[in-house]
């Protein structure tokens, strides 16, 4: 009969100190404190989405397999370009191609796309709903290969920042690669055609951050066969 009671009173004993443990942190100003970002709550990071899946009309072949100056397929040079400047890359291409083997050889995300001989808008939609997780995108062309990593590495600062639209000049000139905040990933899943992200950053030009970059690689795209020759892409 004493047992009962006596338990009564340890369980009272008890209680603030339960209380204690569950109660969210107070402040010195009284506020609750906040309770920790459990792991992995970290900001999302940016995708650098590497479009590969052009028909190359004007160049006559595939030109993201045909070799810069150096030997080296340009393709390939794009890709070694993105992974060195950002952890995240993924790149569109069309299946069977050339691209597709060296996206696949360089260990990024390959996203299919056959649509896109319809036009890059269904490239760069189809980028986007692979990628739902990211921070944003960096699309790359990748008919880009002199781009430097500086240069990627600076959009997605911009976009990690806040910027809407980030987009790098060289010399007063607007180039690539383009990065859209991850705001824009509805946008960006509902292009079609080939108007690419044209659109997008023309519709929102208030809100455009412009970063001057000494690289003129953002200005510098392989159209022809003889743009190989224009010069071999910086060390990296």
């Amino acid at each position: 009969l004493l047992r009962a009671p006596l338990a009564a009173s340890l369980l009272l004993l008890r209680l603030p100190l339960l209380a204690e443990r569950s109660s969210p942190a107070v402040g010195a100003d009284g506020a609750r404190a906040e309770s920790p970002a459990p792991p992995g709550a970290a900001a999302l990071v940016p995708v650098v989405l590497v479009l590969g899946a052009g028909l190359a009309r004007r160049f006559g072949a595939d030109k993201l397999a045909a070799r810069l100056a150096d030997g080296r397929e340009g393709g390939a040079v794009t890709l070694e370009r993105a992974r060195t400047a950002w952890p995240r890359v993924a790149c569109v291409v069309r299946p069977g191609t050339r691209m597709a083997e060296l996206a696949a050889a360089a260990g990024v995300q390959v996203i299919e796309c056959p649509e896109a001989v319809d036009g890059m808008g269904h490239s760069l939609a189809a980028g986007g709903r692979a990628t739902p997780e990211a921070g944003g995108w960096i699309v790359m062309l990748g008919d880009m290969p002199r781009v430097q990593p500086a240069t990627v590495r600076a959009i997605a600062r911009a976009l990690q920042d806040g910027a809407t639209v980030a987009i790098p000049c060289h010399r007063g000139r607007r180039g690539h690669p383009v990065g859209l905040n991850q705001r824009l990933g509805r946008r960006l899943a509902d292009l079609r055609g080939d108007e690419g992200a044209r659109s997008i950053v023309a519709s929102l030009a208030g809100e455009v951050v412009e970063l001057d970059v000494d690289d003129a690689g953002v200005l510098a795209d392989i159209d022809t066969p003889a743009d190989l020759a224009a010069g071999d892409p910086a060390a990296t």
